[in-house]
């Protein structure tokens, strides 16, 4: 039995990269406003986000998504 191979994490860098460069402050007051994508808190406090869930949330936000 293959066992499935584990999501990418990606740095709150990389994420903000991905979204087109928008700010840091940006995404810390989307997270306080609980509209950032779910992010995983590591043992050391930083914050990482799986790639699907990123994905997702993305794709939710898409122009003409349904709701």
């Amino acid at each position: 039995m293959a066992r499935e191979k584990p999501a990418e994490l990606l740095t709150v860098r990389q994420v903000l990269d991905e979204l087109g460069g928008i700010s840091r402050r940006t995404f810390y007051r989307w997270r306080e406003l609980r509209i950032a994508p779910r992010c995983i808190r590591l043992p050391n406090g930083e914050l990482r986000v799986r790639r699907d869930v990123l994905n997702d949330w993305l794709d939710k936000r898409a122009e003409g998504a349904a709701s």
